[in-house]
């Protein structure tokens, strides 16, 4: 069985962080590059934090570091979510740099990219900016992109503004260029990490599950995405699933975009699930997903973490 070729651009973040694990330990994915932006927290923080966790995991991944704001927005903090540096709640041992690229991850993803014998995932756990500049930059790569799975947007209402989620609203206008790029996309967004709930008792079997279920458990205990009281929401592991359980989720194809100058809904998805726009579809987006099944491989492949 070929593995599946992935890059992953993110900015751990402690969800983030539980993503990358299962990504790196599955045995259907090639992680051929990490490639870090500025989000949850700052840029430096972020990329730290993904050296941290390969040096935990004891995974050799080429990480190139990105973007340190938005293309033009204002930079924004989740840190009163994931704490001061991303990743608080665990005691990391300090990583040296000789993972870290001299690239920068756009030029980085560029050669991945284009020297692959087979397609590249682009798994986007964060927000878009890396990935529009590599777009933008580098049209060529376009037909080299199997799909972008990213984690964000919302059918609903957010969790940043009103009607707009964190990763969408950080970077709208990085986000409308991955939209409109003609690259196969697949949303999976706010409403499927809302559902994608770890429970108590979950975290507990986590914990003693292994040396990795015990750091999870710690980050957990920090972690403001929900509670342990109620669940937490597990948002950037859904993007992983998609691609190794793409059976679990509803999905409908159809035209999305974001919104830019509304008064109130900056950064709010248009997902046009009634056709109302009379556009072609650009997308495919997740509208539903099976918790049962979501919790069983999620604790599956944490178990596989060793």
């Amino acid at each position: 069985m070929n593995k599946k070729q992935v890059i992953i651009d993110t900015d751990p973040g402690i969800d983030d962080a539980v993503a990358l694990a299962i990504a790196l330990f599955s045995s259907e994915i090639d992680v051929k590059l990490i490639t870090t932006v500025a989000g949850n927290v700052g840029l430096n923080h972020v990329t730290q934090n993904a050296l941290k966790l390969l040096k935990f995991l004891n995974k050799d991944i080429p990480v190139a570091k990105g973007v340190g704001a938005p293309l033009i927005r204002e930079i924004m903090d989740a840190s009163s979510i994931h704490g001061e540096t991303g990743m608080e709640g665990f005691i990391f041992e300090e990583p040296d740099d000789h993972l870290l690229l001299k690239e920068h991850a756009v030029n980085a993803m560029r050669e991945v990219i284009m020297t692959s014998k087979e397609s590249v995932t682009i798994i986007g756990i964060g927000p878009l900016t890396n990935i529009a500049m590599l777009l933008t930059m580098y049209p060529e790569t376009k037909t080299a992109i199997k799909e972008i799975i990213f984690m964000g947007g919302s059918l609903t209402r957010g969790n940043s503004g009103v009607m707009s989620e964190y990763n969408i609203d950080f970077d709208p206008e990085a986000a409308k260029i991955v939209f409109n790029s003609g690259v196969r996309i697949v949303m999976v967004g706010l409403d499927l990490g809302l559902k994608a709930l770890i429970l108590p008792e979950d975290s507990t079997e986590i914990k003693e599950m292994n040396k990795v279920g015990d750091m999870f458990y710690h980050l957990f205990k920090r972690y403001r995405g929900g509670n342990m009281q109620n669940g937490l929401t597990m948002y950037d592991s859904t993007a992983i699933a998609y691609l190794l359980r793409p059976d679990i989720f509803d999905v409908v194809d159809t035209f999305m975009d974001v919104e830019l100058t509304g008064k109130y809904t900056k950064g709010a998805t248009i997902v046009d699930l009634e056709g109302f726009l009379n556009k072609e579809s650009n997308a495919t987006v997740c509208v539903d997903i099976n918790q049962i099944e979501f919790k069983k491989w999620f604790l599956t492949s944490i178990k596989k973490c060793i």
